[in-house]
């Protein structure tokens, strides 16, 4: 790894945990030893105290302002990230019909499927056994008796993001955003539910940010833990015990950035811009570098890719990863499930970085085409 003097010069591809803008990283070192003038730092405060009450409050505030979220829904910060609400969805609402509908369309919501068997009937209403595209809609098996319909808008492994919002005639969507949340404007009254974990586009690892319409609370099975109650933790404004407050701080200096950054209109215009940069340069290149997923569903937040072949040569891969390191560019390495490549393009990574990355892979690709 680069020393401290290289630090400015690094950038973080990786998909989670992900970039943090550097001026948010100054801001949080300017406060680390004493926040709001208060002598202590932020990890010190109390959750009860005036200081953090003020935090979560204002962060609730401009994430409603930000995503325009109705009246009729609550955001809550869960513990737990984003599979802690693989079980605490199906414990909070599947116990109304007693049975769910679940889109497979890769390892995450594959993941999720498995998870919520455990609490319940769940019906596998598409099953994308290629994890590489989205079947059409008319072939799905969608229950009308189900208590929700959940699904991965944008799944981080093989790089497939739905590029439109599932219709459920009326049952309430579920959706896990954890990798594409604040990356585009999103009608949030079409959802019953929406999660994000926090180590991808809003910080630092240790909630989930969940935004849940009003009148599916009070439906938690009885056994569903305190800490993962939707009702309890709306309730008691998500400080029903100690959250995670550092987690929560940081989100809201993100949610800060954002707004000033231009808001969720020119963070998609910018997600749009990187990865079109990207996969049109992929696309020229003849099969040398190779995108797991289908055109149609092409993830504008994580591209993954195999070199050499369309199932990847290792070495080449492995040397591609090397060589960008010497050139400042890390966590490049696909997930350990699918290997390969993985360019991972969160709000944080700016149009300049990418068109590094760019320029390195093209003269990679000139030095070992054969």
């Amino acid at each position: 790894m680069a020393d401290m003097e290289e630090y400015h010069n690094i950038i973080n591809f990786g998909a989670g945990p992900a970039k943090i803008p550097r001026e948010v990283l100054e801001e949080i070192k300017g406060e680390l030893l004493s926040f709001n003038n208060t002598g202590m730092s932020i990890t010190e405060l109390s959750h009860r105290s005036k200081e953090y009450m003020e935090i979560n409050q204002q962060t609730q505030e401009l994430l409603r302002q930000l995503l325009n979220i109705p009246a009729n829904y609550s955001v809550l910060f869960v513990a737990g990230g984003g599979q802690g609400q693989f079980a605490a969805i199906p414990l909070n609402l599947i116990g109304r019909t007693g049975t769910a509908d679940y889109l497979v369309t890769g390892i995450w919501s594959r993941i999720a499927a498995e998870e919520a068997k455990n609490h319940g009937n769940i019906n596998i209403a598409v099953d994308s056994q290629d994890e590489h595209s989205i079947p059409d809609p008319k072939t799905w098996k969608l229950n009308s008796n189900a208590s929700y319909v959940y699904y991965c808008d944008n799944d981080t492994i093989q790089g497939v993001e739905f590029p439109f919002t599932p219709e459920t005639n009326g049952v309430p969507l579920v959706a896990d955003m954890s990798s594409n949340f604040l990356t585009k404007r999103i009608d949030v009254s079409k959802f019953g539910v929406i999660f994000a974990a926090s180590q991808k586009n809003l910080g630092t690892a240790g909630i989930a940010v969940v935004i849940i319409r009003n009148d599916l609370l009070g439906e938690a099975q009885k056994h569903c833990p305190n800490v993962l109650n939707y009702t309890l933790l709306s309730k008691y404004t998500s400080i029903y015990n100690t959250p995670p407050i550092f987690s929560v701080y940081i989100l809201g200096k993100i949610l800060q950035w954002v707004k000033k950054e231009g808001g969720l209109d020119r963070m998609e215009s910018l997600s749009r811009h990187k990865s079109q940069l990207i996969y049109e340069y992929i696309d020229q290149t003849e099969g040398f570098y190779n995108i797991f997923a289908n055109k149609p569903v092409r993830s504008k937040i994580n591209i993954c890719i195999r070199i050499g072949n369309s199932t990847g040569d290792a070495d080449l891969e492995e040397k591609f990863i090397q060589e960008a390191e010497l050139h400042n560019m890390y966590q490049l390495r696909g997930h350990h499930l699918v290997k390969g490549i993985r360019i991972s393009l969160f709000n944080s990574i700016t149009i300049k970085e990418v068109k590094t990355l760019l320029k390195f892979m093209i003269e990679f690709e000139a030095k070992h085409r054969k």
